[in-house]
């Protein structure tokens, strides 16, 4: 329990991110604490987790806050900077990109328990390109780019895991989105020929 209490985040960071959802409407309540309590068929559907052992998934919640949105609320605001991302503990979430050009939004993803969002940003810490709105209530974890540097420094072999999935995860986005994009180039433009 005494190395539980060493991995919380520093309460500078813990203030920040409050301050931040407060501003936001969301509610901040304590830390994730035990995952592996959620189950292994939910690890399995979290993406974030599948590589993570039961102690491996405890230590990383230790590292977490949790937020609670009600639906309508939007977790994540477009173009807004965050050294943040969230995991999705319960509920569904709208993922919706804002035209600068029209002003008009498209539905980019609906994303359910388990899914991981706003990675990018907490990573790269340029703006947020879409906004995640809450469908339903919705309670997420909150992994911080504090707390990723934090698990590389004393637990190295989690920080690795989790550095080497959100790898994964983004390569297989950026995988999905060339392949809507070919497809929708296929329909646009007449057929190549050679002269």
């Amino acid at each position: 329990m005494a190395e539980r209490a060493a991995l919380r985040l520093p309460t500078q960071a813990e203030l920040q991110l409050r301050a931040h959802f407060e501003r936001a409407g969301l509610q901040i309540e304590g830390v994730c604490g035990d995952l592996s309590s959620l189950g292994e068929h939910w690890r399995q559907t979290a993406a974030l987790l599948e590589d993570l052992t039961p102690a491996e998934a405890d230590t990383l919640g230790a590292l977490m806050p949790t937020v609670r949105a009600r639906a309508g609320q939007a977790l994540i605001t477009q173009g807004e900077v965050g050294e943040w991302m969230l995991l999705l503990l319960e509920g569904t979430v709208d993922v919706v990109k804002r035209s600068e050009d029209t002003g008009e939004s498209s539905r980019l993803a609906v994303v359910k328990e388990g899914a991981s969002i706003g990675e990018m940003s907490m990573l790269d810490s340029a703006p947020r390109y879409a906004s995640c709105i809450a469908i339903e209530d919705v309670r997420a974890g909150v992994l911080t780019r504090e707390a990723i540097a934090h698990l590389i420094q004393d637990h190295p072999a989690i920080g690795a895991k989790i550095l080497v999935k959100l790898t994964q995860l983004l390569a297989q986005r950026l995988r999905n989105t060339s392949n809507r994009l070919v497809k929708v180039l296929q329909h646009q433009e007449p057929d190549y020929t050679p002269d």
